[in-house]
């Protein structure tokens, strides 16, 4: 992974199974990724096996906007690793133990996170202890 380009919470996980939150709210984070990287080529996204990801209404959705879905077989979580690490980043280095007053101050610490730190500050093993912001700058020269 270079820089995480999109983050979407669900409004209310209690109404997800009548108002499709969950894809609603992977649409929402989609869709900010698609709008900021802009991309060329077609790009596979891989995702679990939520229901809503092998919906119509998502399969029709990744294709009007250049996006192949890729579904890892059940019991196969490699695919979702590298989101599963920056969950866990996010967890310890971030929001361990931390009771947010209200959904705007989580979301506004949470991007903070994202575009302050993570993004531009912070260095990643697999990007030769780059942060992804410079690995990507680097490798947007050479090219």
């Amino acid at each position: 992974m270079k820089q995480l380009v999109c983050v979407a919470l669900q409004r209310r996980p209690q109404l997800c199974r009548y108002l499709h939150a969950p894809l609603l709210s992977a649409i929402d984070a989609l869709t900010m990724a698609v709008w900021r990287r802009r991309p060329k080529d077609s790009v596979i996204i891989h995702s679990d096996q939520g229901s809503q990801f092998g919906s119509d209404e998502f399969n029709r959705w990744c294709k009007d906007n250049r996006l192949s879905p890729s579904m890892s077989r059940r019991g196969n979580c490699w695919d979702n690793a590298v989101a599963e690490s920056f969950f866990s980043s996010l967890k310890s280095e971030k929001i361990k133990k931390r009771i947010y007053s209200t959904r705007a101050q989580a979301k506004s610490e949470i991007f903070d996170y994202i575009e302050g730190f993570y993004n531009r500050v912070r260095r990643h093993k697999h990007l030769d202890q780059l942060s992804p912001h410079e690995f990507e700058r680097q490798r947007q020269t050479a090219l």
